[in-house]
């Protein structure tokens, strides 16, 4: 198993590369990993975001797992915090959701990203949204900052779970809520996938087990845990042949080991169980 800096590193460079693709690119790809299944001409992951308000096209390079910002509650004059904001695409959504007097602010770990969101910001007059270099596991952000956390497909890559969670939690406000869609598994993933580096960085490998992802959430004391959205992902066996040879792929089908995305809510706890401030 790779180090969590070497990890990173890698996720770093591919998403450095994917930045630079278009939205029809990443979303004939693996979770925009072009080398692993260039000859698949639909996305495996992503959702279709154009029917929302704030969409912008440009922003959206195919890479989520879901659409959060559908079931996070953002009201008029919320801060939301948008982890692993890539070009902008669930932070411009958010950003019509807060309106003038609420802002967002999208935290990512890769430059290139950050530069692409932030000029997109710019160009587009997105007052209300801003970008930030940083990582989950240590955001550059203060205590109680937001209202609402929203994440898109990210914290499956990231090495320490427990540590990005309880990142959000620090920076929740006291009964502030996340809601974040994300890659999870059922069941052994063969070692040949978990070892791939393209698989890693295409939201595969990385992914917890639903129950310990969950078990996470609950063991940091976050309330009114609910799963809003699920539904299992089917990787092409074009793909899976890249890692995996015909006997391995057909004790991987005949498993029962299942990829699922998900979508996850839940509430940050009163600031104080003791007093009961909140």
């Amino acid at each position: 198993m790779e180090s969590p800096e070497k990890t990173k590193a890698m996720v770093r460079e591919k998403y450095t590369a994917i930045a630079q693709q278009s939205q029809t690119e990443n979303a004939a790809s693996c979770c925009g990993i072009d080398s692993c299944c260039a000859t698949v001409d639909y996305s495996i992951f992503s959702e279709d975001y154009t029917a929302l308000s704030g969409y912008v096209p440009a922003a959206d390079l195919a890479l989520g797992c879901g659409i959060p910002v559908e079931h996070a509650r953002i009201a008029i004059g919320n801060t939301v915090v948008d982890l692993g904001s890539g070009a902008g695409n669930d932070a411009f959504v958010a950003g019509k959701l807060v309106g003038p007097t609420g802002k967002v602010i999208g935290i990512d770990m890769t430059p290139a990203m950050v530069e692409k969101a932030q000029q997109l910001a710019t160009e587009l007059a997105f007052d209300n949204v801003s970008f930030l270099l940083g990582e989950i596991e240590n955001m550059p952000l203060a205590a109680e900052t937001a209202d609402v956390v929203v994440s898109n497909c990210v914290l499956n890559l990231v090495p320490d779970k427990t540590k990005a969670f309880a990142e959000i939690q620090r920076i929740l406000k006291p009964q502030g809520h996340f809601c974040i869609s994300d890659v999870v598994l059922k069941g052994a993933l063969p070692e040949a996938l978990r070892g791939a580096a393209e698989m890693y960085a295409g939201c595969v490998s990385g992914a917890l087990q639903k129950n310990d992802y969950m078990g996470i959430i609950h063991d940091l004391g976050f309330k009114n845990v609910s799963i809003k959205a699920e539904k299992q992902i089917h990787i092409p066996d074009a793909i899976l042949l890249n890692y995996l040879d015909e006997a391995a792929l057909a004790e991987f089908h005949a498993s029962g080991m299942g990829i699922f995305s998900i979508t996850v809510y839940a509430e940050k706890e009163c600031c104080d169980k003791t007093t009961g401030c909140c």
